[in-house]
């Protein structure tokens, strides 16, 4: 009878190998960890000798134009539901914006979700190359897309739309894909079976699977949108984000209406944070009343 302990290592060297590879695993950890704070003071030390005023000399007055906005913003706070009511149709437009991508971009990445996942894609062996164009177009900032349309296109909120709707699909079709990944392929080897098309097959045999979590991430986008789309109204893509850069820019004696665009900034995004928030909660969880059941 053959002894299948022979050339089997024994315990003590299974615990000495584990040990020394967790050694191992720290050294490594520690260097990186040394050459990353390295880098990180060498860049910090690079920028504050080619800023205009050293950051240890003026970090004291980094309060002071938050300051002169509240204070003047205090000022005319009579002001304040007139101004509200002026910027009221930029912030629409950057809604607009916001919405408008994001549906456009939860197609696009449904498409690269369902062709960048095997069982599922229409042409298996392009798998890869739908894989790469999702990373390139997630890899690419909105705002470098924005400003090569800009100049392409001219200002205006179409710019920033295709911007974030191209940065969405890539990084929906990532989040798409890997839902994919859990579901199931038995029902769509079923309708397979009887005929059904490709289309067919992903509409009634995939989607219905993962539907709930496609909408809680497509929500999800859509808050990241909106300040993005904000954002991209700094360099002339219109809505909040221009209006914004227009008081800003101008100073002292539009502070007020820099404070009041903030405001509505920063209600729309809490607004919307808490009502994506309570519909992806129901999407993927049900009702409160399913939930106990």
């Amino acid at each position: 009878m053959t002894d299948l302990t022979v050339g089997s290592p024994s315990v003590d060297q299974i615990r000495a190998d584990y040990s020394e590879m967790t050694r191992r695993k720290r050294v490594y950890g520690g260097i990186l960890l040394i050459v990353f704070v390295a880098m990180m003071a060498a860049g910090f030390r690079t920028a504050d000798d080619r800023n205009a005023g050293s950051f240890v000399d003026g970090w004291h007055r980094i309060l002071d134009y938050p300051t002169e906005v509240l204070s003047e913003a205090l000022e005319k706070i009579g002001a304040m539901p007139e101004n509200l009511v002026k910027f009221f149709p930029a912030l629409v437009e950057t809604l607009n914006i916001a919405a408008a991508s994001t549906l456009i971009g939860a197609i696009a990445g449904t498409f690269l979700a369902l062709m960048s996942t095997r069982g599922m894609a229409l042409w298996p062996s392009l798998i890869p190359l739908f894989r790469r164009i999702a990373d390139i177009f997630r890899a690419v900032p909105e705002i470098v897309i924005a400003l090569v349309l800009i100049f392409v296109l001219g200002g205006g909120p179409v710019p920033a739309m295709i911007a974030i709707a191209i940065h969405t699909a890539g990084a929906l079709g990532k989040l798409f894909s890997e839902v994919n990944e859990n579901a199931s392929l038995n029902p769509v080897e079923g309708l397979h079976s009887v005929g059904a098309n490709w289309s067919q097959r992903m509409y009634l045999g995939v989607i219905p699977q993962v539907g709930p979590n496609y909408v809680s991430y497509a929500l999800l986008r859509f808050e990241i949108n909106i300040r993005a789309s904000a954002i991209l109204g700094f360099v002339g893509a219109g809505g909040l984000g221009y209006e914004l850069r227009n008081a800003m820019s101008w100073g002292q004696g539009r502070y007020d209406e820099a404070a009041a665009i903030f405001l509505l900034l920063f209600v729309t995004i809490v607004v919307v944070d808490q009502m994506s928030g309570l519909l992806r909660a129901r999407l993927t969880h049900g009702s409160e009343k399913g939930a106990r059941a």
